[in-house]
């Protein structure tokens, strides 16, 4: 059976001076500092939300 694709999220860059609307986004996706990871299923919801704050995270497509 084949893995469900998940995504590793890193925040690579600071929240100050960033917008608030990014702000929460990035909270609701589990970050808030510089090098905190999360992993999340990948769906659009998510894609959606990591596209609007993609110049703050790095991201990486896994399989489990």
């Amino acid at each position: 059976m084949a893995g469900k694709k998940k995504l590793r999220v890193k925040q690579i860059r600071s929240l100050i001076d960033v917008n608030k609307k990014h702000k929460k986004t990035i909270l609701a996706l589990g970050l808030g500092r510089i090098g905190k990871v999360k992993v999340h299923n990948d769906t659009p919801q998510i894609r959606g939300m990591i596209k609007q704050v993609e110049y703050l995270l790095e991201v990486e497509e896994i399989e489990e």
